[in-house]
């Protein structure tokens, strides 16, 4: 008779399995007068606690923006002075999303872009690409939050595919409307149809929320001139010699008429003196934030913002996922796990995404920044608090969020100005819902979910592979393609289609050789042929295994002999998570590194 073995040993845990939230605290009811009261000063002191630390991770990331416009705010002007270069939609697509990077706001860019088209130097239809890129670029500030859970290796996995899930999301919506705008011209054609249609007039400013708490300690800090940007996008010279430090935030301007002596030809020899208006303005008041007085240069300040706003970040973040761990223990726990990720009752289950996506929208509207509510649940994946499938509709809504407050800006606009800038606002907002049309409704579209997923696998095995991710998706690739864009749209094509030949190609033999590998010749039915750092991340890994050990020998932190390095490796790789084999992921993941080090010396 055969042993009995238990079912149980044979099913392997699934790393995606929320952790385990019991209640193990003791009861409301067994705690005596004494505990019940330390227990309601504990958790009141936590709150506020945790409240504090949001306020400071929100002004930090606002300090953040500040310091990347001080940094490369006026070398995003230059970039979209190069209009040859923009009317080609994919470099356009990629300008979007470098200056998206450099200045940190999504509201930053896109308001140069609406500039622009208001001012005649862009066409609605060139605009297009660039607000696809700002889409892109403002995703990455929630991957950099994920990285700061990268000592769990359970953590960060959940964490960085509830950050990168947002930025494939952004890259299927880019890869599907951008060729379909392309040669369609929908979204131009939607949004100027919508304009005509109703008799828009002009508002007021978009109200602001969340700033009225945050912009006390922020402007105390700094404070920017926002318009010298878009004049070096508008090709205004005087604006290249401004500072971004905005001196006065008092002024008011006053219009005179004054006599000019002109020269003209029916003047014979006698003076001509004509009326002309002039605008003068008058500084009233000075800003109070600690660098309006200073000799430092923009670049200066901005990269002491930078390291600040960084160190404080980090600091909030670490502290708010240690003072959340403590506080989600027990039926606080329990509660809030059923309220995040418990679906409506059969037959209205389906209903739970879209309200997560209505709830997503209205709370970025609160906080009027998309990068701040995704930056803010991305902990909560990590935590376990919140599952993939639900932050996933929560970053589809923050997406509507962030438009619809550069629509209610947009209607502030003067009305002359009022169409162009109501007509790209709207472009982003049917942009966004045009990808969650394609990507959310329908479950097995649902493809950013599985992306993530995959990458959130493959990351917590190799955890350096993050950091490469990021370098090479977000700086890159863009300043790959925008090189080859000033080169020429030869180039560009005669460069970028064999690559994407050869990844279209390794994608199709790894879907034949999972489902029908008799279709395929002997020869490609496995990678085996080719070298191992041609498909897999393991001789790659032992590089920077190697690589980051000599480094701590030379800096003296360690000491580790090859010997060392190599039992090291071994033992790491026994303490890994087990991952299913995929070969084709790991060959498309090593011609990018490859790619990538080949474009590096070149």
């Amino acid at each position: 008779m055969a042993p009995a073995v238990s079912t149980a040993a044979l099913i392997e845990d699934d790393p995606w399995d929320m952790p385990e939230l019991q209640d193990t605290g003791v009861k409301w009811a067994d705690l005596d007068t004494k505990g019940k009261i330390l227990r309601v000063l504990t958790i009141a002191a936590k709150l506020i606690l945790l409240l504090g630390l949001l306020y400071m991770f929100v002004c930090s990331l606002d300090i953040l923006s500040s310091a990347f416009q001080l940094v490369g705010g006026k070398a995003a002007g230059d970039i979209f002075q190069e209009n040859t270069v923009l009317s080609n939609p994919l470099a356009g697509l990629v300008i979007g999303m470098l200056v998206t990077l450099l200045v940190q706001s999504s509201s930053t860019s896109s308001s140069i872009v609406v500039t622009m088209v208001s001012s005649g130097l862009l066409e609605v239809s060139t605009a297009v690409p660039i607000i696809m890129g700002t889409n892109i670029g403002t995703s990455v500030t929630n991957t950099f939050v994920a990285m700061t859970q990268v000592g769990d290796r359970n953590k960060f996995r959940r964490a960085f595919a509830g950050a990168t899930v947002h930025d494939f999301f952004n890259w299927l919506s880019v890869l599907v409307l951008l060729p379909l705008e392309v040669a369609t011209g929908y979204l131009v054609k939607l949004t100027d149809l919508i304009v005509k249609s109703f008799n828009i007039q002009s508002g007021e400013n978009a109200p602001a929320l969340l700033n009225v708490i945050t912009d006390p300690l922020t402007q105390s800090i700094i404070e920017l001139d926002e318009t010298v940007i878009s004049g070096i996008a508008v090709g205004d010279p005087e604006a290249k010699n401004k500072s971004l430090i905005k001196v006065w935030c008092q002024t008011a301007s006053n219009t005179v008429i004054i006599l000019t002596n002109v020269t003209a030809s029916n003047c014979s020899n006698f003076p001509c003196w004509e009326l002309k208006n002039v605008t003068e303005i008058t500084n009233i008041k000075k800003c109070n934030h600690i660098f309006v007085n200073t000799n430092l240069s923009d670049l200066a300040v901005g990269l002491i913002l930078l390291a600040c706003s960084l160190l404080i970040l980090c600091t909030c973040l670490i502290l708010i996922v240690k003072l959340l761990n403590s506080m989600l223990k027990g039926q606080v726990a329990v509660v809030i796990n059923k309220i995040m990720n418990t679906d409506f009752p059969f037959p209205f289950a389906w209903l739970t995404g879209y309200i997560a996506i209505v709830v997503g929208a209205g709370m970025t509207f609160i906080v009027q920044s998309s990068s701040v509510f995704t930056s803010a649940i991305t902990p909560l994946v990590g935590i376990g608090v919140i599952k993939l499938e639900r932050a996933y509709p929560l970053s589809l809504g923050s997406n509507i969020g962030t438009t619809t407050t550069a629509i209610l800006a947009a209607m502030a606009s003067p009305v002359e100005k009022l169409g162009n800038s109501l007509q790209i606002a709207l472009v982003h907002l049917f942009f966004n819902l045009s990808g969650i049309v394609l990507w959310y409704p329908i479950p097995f579209t649902r493809l950013p979910i599985r992306m993530a997923k995959a990458l959130g696998q493959l990351t917590a095995q190799y955890r350096w592979f993050s950091g490469f991710y990021i370098i090479a998706c977000f700086f890159a690739f863009p300043l790959l393609v925008f090189g080859l864009s000033l080169a020429g749209w030869q180039v560009l094509v005669g460069v970028l289609v064999p690559i994407v030949a050869v990844l279209i190609f390794v994608i199709i033999v790894n879907i034949l050789q999972k489902h029908k590998p008799q279709w395929l010749p002997s020869v490609l039915r496995s990678w085996d042929f080719l070298p191992q750092w041609a498909h897999s991340l393991e001789p790659w890994d032992r590089v920077v295994t190697i690589m980051a050990a000599r480094c701590c020998c030379c800096c003296k932190c360690c000491n580790v002999t090859e010997e060392d390095e190599e039992t090291g490796t071994q033992e790491n790789k026994d303490n890994e998570i087990e991952m299913y084999d995929n070969s084709g992921l790991h060959i498309i993941l090593c011609f990018t590194v490859f790619l990538f080090i080949y474009v590096s010396f070149i």
